[in-house]
């Protein structure tokens, strides 16, 4: 439950930027004639929908193991990290878009109005603004070892991107006179490039956890290493990994000495398993299968 607040607050902290930056950027863009502005605050739009996902997901994410999902709940949030990046896919094709067909318009012949000061004053904002807001979001994502929360910071960090991109854009439109109106489009349509990057970062993670994906290789070497470290354990074999939400699960065989008390090997799994936990985590699902070592020598 702790956790559960903690998450909580964090995306509250995001929520309440992006109402008041959503807000500023739709009259600036509106005001100030801004393509690249308007398409900015629809992003920050799809912010506090991404904000409402990650606190309805980990919600539930958060509660314990029941009779339907023996493993818990934690592929909720590997869910809402995914929903997350599909959002991120859907701003980015909608603001290249919108950018696009702009520039098109104006190789056309089509002449672009300049955008407004106040356009170019709410972009510095968005960049200061959600640039820390993405600091103070990843490094409690980080703590809080939540890829929800991470992915929301990239969510962000993109917003901050989208905003850099469009101070550019619209500061060239507005100094360097009628001409440079066009790099209020071409900006819009950078900024799509940056969004559709990190939302296939985040689609991918979240597919390839939905889909069982192992973890990677160097931490199932540091798994077999932590159960090597024990003496009497011989052989880990048939090692299978897999990550349930902020938790992961880890499946594995091993041989011990085939003479020992059953009382006693039992005593050491519960050892393995307890440094295994020490290491990855207490709600980490563990499975040993022992096996005698002496019988499978002889075979």
């Amino acid at each position: 439950m702790k956790r559960e607040r903690e998450i909580f607050k964090v995306t509250l902290v995001g929520s309440m930027a992006n109402v008041l930056l959503t807000v500023f950027k739709f009259v600036a863009g509106i005001v100030g004639h801004s393509a690249a502005m308007t398409a900015d605050a629809v992003h920050s739009l799809s912010d506090l929908l991404t904000d409402a996902v990650v606190l309805f997901f980990v919600h539930i994410s958060g509660k314990p193991e029941d009779r339907s999902h023996d493993y818990g709940h934690g592929k909720f949030e590997t869910l809402a990290t995914t929903l997350i990046g599909l959002a991120l896919a859907t701003v980015g094709v909608g603001i290249g878009w919108h950018g696009g067909a702009a520039l098109w318009q104006w190789m056309h012949g089509a002449h672009l109005e300049a955008p407004g000061w106040l356009a170019l004053w709410a972009a510095v904002v968005s960049v200061v603004l959600k640039e820390a807001v993405y600091q103070y979001t990843v490094r409690r994502g980080h703590k809080l070892q939540s890829p929800a929360v991470e992915a929301n910071a990239w969510h962000h960090r993109s917003d901050a991107l989208s905003s850099l991109g469009t101070l550019v854009g619209i500061g060239g439109a507005i100094l360097l006179g009628d001409r440079w109106t066009v790099l209020d489009p071409i900006a819009s349509i950078v900024v799509a490039f940056f969004i559709l990057h990190v939302a296939y970062k985040l689609t991918a993670q979240g597919l390839a956890e939905l889909l069982e994906a192992s973890l990677s290789d160097d931490v199932e070497q540091e798994i077999l290493a932590v159960v090597e470290s024990f003496p009497d354990i011989h052989d880990p074999h048939h090692l299978r990994t897999r990550r349930i939400g902020n938790h992961i699960a880890i499946e594995l065989h091993i041989r011990m000495d085939g003479d020992l008390p059953l009382c006693t090997a039992h005593a050491r799994t519960c050892e393995v398993e307890q440094a295994l936990k020490h290491r990855f985590g207490e709600h980490t699902h563990i499975t040993l299968h022992v096996e005698p070592y002496k019988k499978a020598q002889q075979v």
